[in-house]
């Protein structure tokens, strides 16, 4: 029985990190849906919500004038959600060029994100953030994916970039690899499971209203789109680009808010794990299983720590090396120069922060903002 829930656990564990992927691998072979693509006289409305964001609005505002698309197919609007600072005056200085949506009380992205789609005239809404650049092409590589009917929702690619000295950084990018090797295929085959919340754009009719609180937009948005028949795809020629945080804590903070955003949609959208999805398969395999992992992980030490053979005495032995690897990466900067420790300890980072967002999911701790 030991020996049976440590090779269940290591299993889902693999499958959740690797076998998935494989998976995808072998049915983009059997079953390939490319996209259509090609220019289109789309216009767009480019929708951001912003929280006390002076520091990062005038070089994102720079940013979003060198796109290269026509002024006259372009609209932009910045939600300014109950800021404090300089935010609305900055925002108010850019008019009419950019439509500002001065809220005054702070009630959270979704719901800034939800008035600003109204004032939205572009047959495409592009989602952005406000601390991200974006390439000057980014938004015209999303709107060719239009071309296809079939496309209702298209994700563009993340890219980050490590800061000087970042060396855990390394270990992150494997999982951002692997995370995009995935979206990668799921396009390739079908449709993705949630997009890049720095850039994406959906058809302005099949945009869902967002419930409070809500926060993951960036996975309820395409999964009701998916839910109403239509494919979410992936553009890696659509680059938005952000930094790794150098402090741990804050990259820490940052995962275990996204992670505590797929509980949450369990509760506001349970159709995610009924019939009525789509994609259920998909959307287990790839936001679910993850959730579990730290269960597996302990489930796989506990087991293999009580079977009875000198196999199993082996296999505990590693898991002790494998997170004594992890405590000195996450403890020492020098320890995290070395990439087996920077990946020991961001592969335990990443299974905390999962294990601290079902924490926050059961508590209801609430967290609208980065």
């Amino acid at each position: 029985m030991r020996s049976l829930l440590f090779w269940l656990s290591f299993a889902f564990t693999a499958y959740a990190y690797f076998g998935y992927a494989v998976w995808l691998w072998l049915y983009v072979r059997i079953h390939p849906r490319p996209v259509i693509m090609r220019p289109v006289p789309f216009t767009a409305s480019i929708l951001i919500a912003a929280r006390n964001e002076q520091l990062n609005l005038p070089s994102k505002i720079e940013n979003l004038y060198q796109l290269d698309i026509p002024q006259n197919r372009l609209q932009i609007i910045i939600a300014s959600d109950g800021s404090t600072d300089n935010t609305p005056a900055i925002l108010q200085q850019h008019a009419p060029r950019i439509t500002p949506l001065i809220l005054a009380d702070s009630r959270g992205k979704a719901l800034a994100l939800n008035h600003a789609v109204t004032q939205a005239t572009g047959d495409i809404l592009v989602f952005l953030d406000a601390r991200q650049s974006v390439d000057t092409n980014a938004v015209s590589e999303l709107l060719q994916c239009f071309a296809d009917p079939e496309v209702g929702a298209v994700s563009g690619e993340l890219l980050l970039e490590a800061a000087p000295g970042a060396s855990a950084g390394t270990a992150l990018g494997i999982y951002w690899k692997i995370e995009k090797v995935v979206r990668k295929l799921e396009s390739a085959s079908g449709s993705v499971v949630g997009v890049t919340g720095a850039i994406y754009a959906i058809r302005r009719e099949l945009f869902t209203p967002i419930p409070p609180g809500t926060v993951l937009d960036d996975v309820f948005v395409p999964m009701n789109v998916v839910r109403q028949g239509k494919r979410v795809v992936f553009q890696s020629a659509a680059i938005a680009r952000d930094r790794i945080f150098e402090q741990n804590g804050k990259e820490f903070s940052r995962k275990v808010r996204t992670l505590t955003g797929n509980y949450q949609l369990l509760r506001i959208a349970p159709w995610l794990l009924s019939p009525r999805n789509p994609i259920l398969f998909r959307f287990i395999s790839h936001k679910m299983l993850r959730l579990l992992v730290p269960v597996f992980l302990l489930v796989m030490l506990i087991a293999s720590a009580l079977a009875s053979g000198i196999f199993f005495k082996f296999i505990f032995a590693l898991q002790i090396i494998f997170y004594l690897m992890a405590a000195l990466g996450l403890l020492s900067a020098a320890a995290r120069n070395i990439k087996p420790f920077a990946i020991a300890s961001t592969f335990v980072m990443l299974n905390a922060a999962a294990a601290i967002a079902f924490y926050n999911f059961v508590t209801q701790k609430k967290n609208v903002w980065v």
